[in-house]
């Protein structure tokens, strides 16, 4: 794994990195949605915390909330840490209380609050802690006066602190197991800093198989592999490590981002001005909401710096341009002696074509005319052959109907015959009393209008449907049958437009027929008054 770099080539290597540049843009821009399932598993808990029936319970709580919001928002972890250093005292817990304590002193660390940092250590009686408390307590120490060491500008200080962390350093050690954070963090910095960087690596390796890809730690493991990768002089390694433990940051809605400060300022160094800019933009953004003024000193310069390199950029593109204008304008007053001399030549020219476009107008506007005139007699032929098609078909029909209806009629005669010569008057009373075989006609006529009309018409239904609004539209519970709605707007469609001719067919009052007609109009889409002048044009 220490040497894997070397076995892809350079475009591969540029290939990976793109890869992982893309993932971390895509995962900057879904931020938000990251940061909402942060603030639901938060909420979750603090309902839960709300509704707690014991101190007990509530500790677990407050601890859990601690350690979703120690990356999150540094105020809000110091207040959930506190709670809990309060409960463990209340529970006669002090070793547990101490412990909160040094993570309180920690979180403040975090936020550069160092007065804070070691007035909540100070408070801390290390003779009551257990040894996993006491172990977390000179953690604390040590990362209080390693930061002061850091940050200090006056050399006695500096070396003060820089002892006092050493010491503590040294008590953690001693105390932590080996397989902790803290422990693998401090024994890899101290031979990273010896530059042992083969022993760095295998503990760093033994590091990464204990993590979950992706998780916090993991984004912590990959910072410490990019700082290896950065000391060994590989910059294909160390940018991909410290990308991927950014990526890990930003998937887990941390905003403590000492990884994207760290990755925006080594893509500036190396030219890329506009990422390094959108990262370090994106990292303020995170400092503001985590509340860290340690990142708002580290962030200020490396913004500085970014935008000196910019308006380094846009002086030399604006010298570019300059030049450029200058090299557009020559050729423009090229351009412009040429357009002259064209022109002198076209308007030598311009008096033919004038007469020639004159001629080509007056020859366009006849061809119009015709065109026109084709059109219209297209449209009345095919009126008359699609009225000639119904009026055929109908012819059909109507004869067979006829042809039916008398053979009907005569076989009622022979049936009433029938029942005369047999003077079964009764059962002849109740035939002539009967409305049945009436129903059963209309129906059958009805079922012969609605399969010639559709015959005729395949598309009436739906296109009639498209000249409502959508819920007024006329659902058919049969395929081949209408109803009386569309029934009624089948005989405009033929030319029966009359009410009373269309009541007559349909066998009921004007009024039913006049109402069903405003109904429907009254679903239209456009002009209701228009609606049945469509309907005829279907």
């Amino acid at each position: 794994m220490l040497f894997c770099g070397l076995c892809l080539s350079a475009g591969a290597h540029q290939r990976m990195l793109d890869s992982i540049y893309r993932q971390l843009d895509e995962a900057i821009g879904l931020s938000a949605t990251y940061v909402a399932e942060k603030q639901k598993a938060i909420s979750g808990l603090r309902r839960r915390l709300a509704a707690a029936g014991s101190d007990g319970e509530r500790y677990v709580l407050s601890r859990q909330l601690y350690d979703e919001y120690m990356p999150y928002v540094t105020d809000s972890a110091i207040v959930y840490v506190q709670l809990a250093a309060t409960l463990a005292e209340r529970m006669g817990r002090p070793s547990t209380a101490g412990e909160c304590r040094a993570l309180l002193a920690l979180q403040c660390s975090n936020s550069g609050m160092f007065d804070e940092a070691q007035a909540v250590l100070r408070m801390v009686d290390p003779a009551r802690l257990d040894t996993a408390a006491l172990g977390r307590y000179y953690e604390a120490c040590h990362h209080v006066y390693g930061e002061l060491a850091f940050y200090s500008r006056v050399p006695d200080m500096k070396r003060l602190y820089e002892q006092r962390a050493a010491e503590y350093g040294e008590r953690m050690l001693a105390v932590l197991p080996p397989e902790s954070d803290a422990s693998i963090v401090e024994r890899e910095r101290a031979l990273l800093n010896a530059g042992r960087l083969r022993e760095s690596m295998a503990l760093n390796d033994a590091w990464l198989r204990q993590v979950e890809p992706g998780s916090h730690r993991f984004a912590l493991t990959a910072l410490y592999r990019y700082l290896e990768y950065k000391a060994a002089g590989d910059t294909v390694q160390m940018m991909r490590w410290i990308a991927e433990s950014a990526l890990a940051d930003v998937r887990n809605a941390v905003m403590n981002q000492g990884s994207m400060w760290e990755i925006a300022n080594q893509l500036m160094l190396q030219g890329d001005n506009e990422r390094a800019y959108r990262y370090v933009s994106f990292a303020s953004d995170c400092a503001n909401r985590f509340g860290s003024r340690v990142r708002n000193w580290q962030l200020s310069p490396l913004l500085t710096a970014v935008d000196r390199n910019w308006q380094l950029h846009n002086g030399r593109t604006t010298r570019q341009l300059r030049w450029m204008l200058a090299a557009i304008s020559v050729l423009a007053l090229l351009v412009v002696a040429m357009l002259l001399y064209v022109n002198r030549q076209r308007r030598k020219l311009a008096d033919a074509r004038d007469e020639l476009h004159h001629s080509n107008v007056q020859l366009r506007d006849s061809n119009e005319q015709l065109r026109q005139l084709n059109e219209r007699l297209s449209g009345l032929n095919g009126q008359l052959s699609e009225a000639n098609r119904v009026k055929e078909a109908y012819i059909g029909r109507f004869l067979r109907l006829c042809s039916l209806y008398i053979d009907k009629m005569d076989q009622m005669r022979k049936r009433v015959n029938k029942m005369l010569k047999n003077r079964d008057f009764e059962e002849l009373q109740k035939l002539a009393r009967s409305v049945e075989m009436k129903d059963r006609e209309l129906d059958e006529l009805y079922e012969n209008f609605d399969s010639a009309f559709l015959q005729l018409f395949p598309h009436f239904v739906d296109d009639f449907n498209a000249l409502l609004r959508p819920e007024e539209r006329i659902v058919l519970s049969a395929k081949n049958r209408l109803n009386t709605s569309i029934r009624i707007f089948a005989l405009i469609r033929l030319g029966i437009d009359d009410s009373s001719k269309i009541a007559e067919f349909l066998h009921y009052s004007v009024n039913t027929i006049y109402n069903y007609r405003a109904r429907v109009k009254n679903g239209a889409l456009d002009n209701r008054e228009e609606f049945e002048q469509r309907v005829k044009r279907l």
